[in-house]
């Protein structure tokens, strides 16, 4: 699945052009590496996106491709 499109998907972001922007600013790294939008992730694949101040950093753990907004949290786990 594209990076993107995960990020919008598990609700991360919530828009997909504006997980496109984050993506090509640079400030989405994919398993320690910069990411652009295209980059396929799998689960077990660690993102972090940097928000201001704030890092996230979260765990892939499935890759659907339509979910449910209560079943969003699911697709991920944050690490501290």
């Amino acid at each position: 699945m594209r990076l993107d499109k995960f990020l919008k998907v598990s609700r991360i972001i919530k828009r997909r052009t504006v997980a496109n922007e984050a993506c090509d600013s640079d400030y989405v790294k994919v398993n320690g590496r910069q990411a652009k939008a295209g980059t396929q992730v799998k689960p077990g694949d660690f993102i972090e996106i940097a928000f201001g101040n704030r890092t996230l950093k979260v765990e892939i753990l499935n890759t659907s491709e339509n979910v449910k907004k209560d079943e969003a949290p699911m697709m991920f786990r944050e690490i501290s």
